[in-house]
């Protein structure tokens, strides 16, 4: 019995030592304490006549190393997305003044400004036509032109001329000038015989950005309300 004696003796001196050192460990490690803590109790309270095979104590010390290096890794991990964050929000900040174009039909006509809506244009698409309107829901102006060289429709408004893939496009000198304002931009073409509404991007001028509680960053655009910085298609001179 003076074996089995000496064996508490000695895990009573492990659990002692553990606790001096627990002592002076930082408040993040106390997870690593309370797991010598429970193998210190599994030692103590093992029949010693029977002790449990060292493999054991060998897996739970391997398991638990690889639970702190997963748990190290994502502080590291969370340690580089913030700082991620923060220099996306200091590029996204740069932007602020700017125009960017992004999906969408509504923006604010600035002052002396220019608006530009483009969209994708389909095969064999014809007889377009771009209807301006007001906020107030009433027609401001509308500017037709029969075919698009390319794929693309570009068309560049200020309220008095308009400019169609770098192409002067004639306004009839009976539509008035629009002020400035918010206006609503629809785009539309003839497809295989049918008067079909394209999907079109606008420019808008970015008032401001917004980070979220969750990392996200939104632009509060002129106009066009708010979008995520992953929507930009273009960011403008």
């Amino acid at each position: 019995m003076s074996d089995i004696s000496g064996f508490g003796s000695a895990i009573d001196a492990l659990s002692s030592t553990n606790k001096y050192k627990k002592d002076e460990k930082a408040p993040n490690e106390l997870g690593q304490d309370a797991f010598l803590q429970l193998m210190i109790s599994q030692l103590k309270n093992q029949d010693p006549l029977s002790p449990q095979d060292n493999g054991e104590f060998v897996s739970q010390l391997a398991q638990f190393s690889s639970v702190e290096g997963l748990d190290k890794l994502n502080n590291n991990f969370d340690s580089f997305a913030n700082k991620f964050v923060s220099n996306q929000a200091l590029q996204a900040s740069s932007l602020v003044g700017r125009t960017v174009t992004v999906p969408g039909k509504t923006t604010a006509l600035e002052k002396d400004g220019i608006v530009t809506t483009s969209a994708e244009v389909p095969a064999g698409a014809s007889n377009f036509s771009l209807a301006i309107y007001k906020n107030n829901g009433a027609l401001a102006q509308t500017i037709e032109f029969d075919k698009v060289a390319g794929d693309e429709v570009k068309l560049a408004w200020n309220g008095r001329e308009a400019v169609l893939n770098d192409q002067a496009v004639k306004i009839p000198e009976s539509v008035k000038a629009s002020d400035p304002g918010i206006y609503t931009f629809k785009l539309s073409a003839l497809v295989d015989g049918k008067r079909t509404e394209l999907d079109n991007n606008i420019t808008a001028n970015v008032n401001s950005v917004t980070l979220g509680k969750n990392g996200t960053l939104t632009l509060n655009l002129a106009g066009a309300g708010s979008v995520n910085l992953s929507d930009i298609k273009e960011i403008n001179e």
